[in-house]
């Protein structure tokens, strides 16, 4: 009897034991199966110069700066080619350009078959959408919902296509609509039992930078410094000097400065026109109390020279920060969304821009150059419960790096093919001590608006190689310990031969390592591909 009581109660405890080791097991098992939600705010044309956490000078972007100060701030990140939908096709492959095949607005459209990160997210479970700008040329593939604008978008009632193909106006300004539909997506339209990937694609602050009307004079009693080089000679940079995005000389005083007046006419008048002929009743009632005073007192004063050129960069600094102004606000919404909903300490929010751009720098506004405003973009990310690096990441990082990365969040195995890297050892606290020393960078867009040549390159922590192609062979090398605003070319000057020397094996290292078979001279190897032909 005594035995079978024991034996009962070895069973039962037993029972128990495994009953309990199971239920320990199954717990660590739904634990480790516990996957991080990505939300990924990406704007188009919003440079590291116009967001506080980086620069104090111009505006403050206290929501933007909220994700930098409770997680990280990268002070060395980049693009591989500075225009808004080769940078997109970048990022959604992990790959450059050469792999992507897409090189360019002008000629390309992206191969939507190819494989993208969303894909592979959602293929592992996850739910994947993408609200906003896409700007790809092809429909969307490999998200569970999607709604894009056509091309860039407009500002004002915006229309926006849906995945049934179908094109829709919706009333209001385009960052709060974005806005509140990726806040409904989180909120009535995912599947919560699953993971998910959103993409907030935001068309601010690209030009011609049209503020919310509510945010309209906010900005105007503040008078911005010229740059130091605003009246850029661009000596020994014949490349600089052929473009053609100057503030002073290239600046359309009606579709970039709203200078809207009947006995005045410019390239893009129509243009600027059929924008503002969105604007609905009050809006346009609205625009016009602001602007109409404005463009008064402007045609009166008659300016001239280097009175015009300072008027021109002051119009378009506070219309971008205008502009900016609601972007920082609608960010705040959507951190204010997670936290209301206990979602941050299980979700990744990255926030970043498809490339810098020019605030009077050299003169210029808009991007496309491998010069740091345009080739740096801002990179800031809260990073969920379990990682716990704060304040500032150093090495140098790429828009080719997020796919991986988010992969790699994923638990999910990051393909051969995929050329970035994982950032996640960085987010972890790690220092890679193998990490990456020089990037490369390479674009291709010309002839085209701006006329910017194009041109490949390298960048390491100091020095900076760059060569422009196809119907121009020039070099230059900017030293940028010595001369960060890279305004003095030391290519071929005495004593950079060994440094030149070097960094051209490194380039052409990287052109290996990359597949992208551009050599030091004209691309004749490059003859088969047409967008490359010489024109």
């Amino acid at each position: 009897m005594i035995h079978l009581q024991q034996s009962i109660l070895y069973t039962l405890t037993g029972a128990a034991t495994l009953t309990s080791l199971a239920s320990c097991s199954n717990a660590k098992k739904t634990e480790a199966q516990k996957k991080f939600n990505i939300v990924y705010i990406m704007t188009d044309d919003h440079t590291a110069q116009m967001m506080s956490c980086y620069d104090k000078r111009y505006i403050e972007t206290p929501n933007l700066d909220r994700i930098a100060k409770d997680g990280v701030r990268f002070t060395n990140s980049f693009v591989a080619n500075s225009l808004s939908g080769p940078s997109r096709a970048c990022m959604l492959t992990g790959k450059h350009s050469c792999a992507n095949k897409f090189y360019d607005n002008s000629t390309c459209l992206f191969d939507s078959t190819q494989q993208t990160f969303p894909k592979l997210l959602q293929k592992a479970g996850y739910q994947t959408a993408i609200i906003g700008k896409w700007h790809l040329e092809t429909l969307p593939t490999g998200f569970n919902y999607w709604e894009i604008v056509p091309g860039q978008g407009q500002y004002y009632n915006p229309d926006f296509i849906t995945q049934q193909n179908k094109t829709i106006r919706k009333k209001g300004y385009i960052t709060d609509i974005i806005t509140d539909d990726a806040i409904d997506w989180m909120n009535n339209k995912r599947d919560r039992s699953k993971p998910f990937c959103l993409l907030i694609h935001h068309k601010a602050i690209h030009r011609d930078w049209m503020p919310n009307v509510k945010d309209l004079g906010i900005y105007e009693d503040k008078t911005f410094p010229l740059p130091d080089n605003f009246y850029d000679d661009y000596k020994g940079r014949p490349a600089a000097a052929a473009q053609e995005m100057s503030i002073e000389k290239d600046m359309d005083l009606i579709y970039d400065l709203k200078m809207l007046r009947p006995d005045k006419d410019s390239r893009l008048k129509k243009t600027y026109e059929s924008f503002i002929g969105r604007l609905d009743k009050n809006q346009r009632a609205a625009w016009d109390k602001f602007y109409n005073p404005i463009i008064d007192k402007f045609y009166k004063a008659d300016l001239k020279g280097k009175e015009l050129a300072n008027w021109k960069y002051q119009r378009y600094m506070r219309d971008y920060m205008m502009t900016v102004k609601s972007l920082d606000d609608n960010v705040g919404r959507v951190l204010d969304y997670l936290k209301e909903n206990n979602m941050l300490d299980n979700t990744l929010v990255v926030y970043t821009s498809d490339q810098g751009f020019y605030m009077g720098e050299h003169g210029w506004f808009d991007k496309r150059f491998m010069y740091e405003e345009s080739m740096h973009t801002p990179l800031v990310m809260h990073l969920p419960k379990g990682f716990d690096r704060q304040g500032d990441i150093d090495e140098m990082v790429q828009n080719i790096d997020y796919a991986p990365t988010f992969l790699d969040l994923a638990g999910l195995p990051i393909p051969k093919d995929i050329q970035g890297v994982s950032l996640l050892p960085l987010l972890k606290g790690e220092h890679p001590t193998d990490w990456r020393t020089s990037l490369y960078y390479h674009f291709y867009e010309y002839p085209a608006e701006h006329c910017v040549k194009r041109h490949y390159g390298i960048r390491t922590s100091r020095y900076k190689l760059i060569h422009f192609y196809n119907d121009i062979d020039v070099w230059e090398l900017y030293d940028l310990k010595k001369d960060p605003t890279e305004m003095h070319n030391i290519y071929g000057q005495k004593g950079n031969e060994a440094i030149i020397k070097d960094l051209k094996k490194q380039l052409l290292d990287l052109q290996v390592k990359y597949n992208d078979p551009v050599r030091f001279g004209p691309d004749k190897d490059r003859a088969d591909l047409g967008i490359f032909a010489k024109k």
